[in-house]
């Protein structure tokens, strides 16, 4: 750095300046390399736009986010709305795993799907829902989870997007 100093005095004195507004052109030249740093930083944002995402998310029957299931009696069933919203720029396809277990380990789970929705290409901006249907027939407490996949080709990747409910469910 004292380099730089140095050097910013020799031009600040070829073009006629004392030692001291050297300083002031030194630190004139410092913010000048910021604000090249600072812009480089914004055009490379510019050039690179974020690739895009998805979310999944649970509605109650009234397709609001409030009164989900919490508690089942055996041989019932009850129902919550899924939705996929699609925030790529291009039309995607989705999976959506759903999977009962009795234990939260790592996502994905690493048990069987009980069931499986295909979305089918949602637009760009766009969301898809399905009503599910929860049936189980044993007492306990569980997680139903919903993983979301994203279809490349014929190879569903999980998206790290999921949704948990959890439920017991009584006699």
């Amino acid at each position: 750095m004292p380099k730089l100093f140095e050097f910013a005095k020799r031009i600040g004195r070829k073009i006629g300046l004392n030692d001291e507004q050297g300083y002031g052109i030194a630190v004139f030249l410092a913010l000048i390399i910021v604000a090249v740093i600072v812009a480089g930083y914004f055009v490379s944002a510019a050039m690179n736009p974020p690739k895009g995402y998805s979310t999944i998310y649970l509605l109650d029957s009234n397709d609001r986010a409030v009164e989900y299931p919490e508690v089942l009696v055996v041989g019932q069933s009850s129902t919550v709305w899924l939705a996929v919203e699609n925030h790529y720029p291009d039309a995607v396809s989705f999976v959506v795993q759903v999977k009962i277990t009795e234990t939260l380990s790592t996502y994905p789970q690493n048990v069987a799907a009980i069931q499986t929705y295909e979305t089918g290409a949602i637009a760009p901006q766009d969301s898809w829902r399905n009503m599910v249907t929860l049936t189980q027939n044993t007492p306990g407490d569980y997680a139903v989870v919903f993983e979301l996949y994203k279809l490349n080709g014929d190879v569903a990747e999980f998206t790290h997007n999921y949704c948990v409910l959890n439920l017991e469910e009584t006699k």
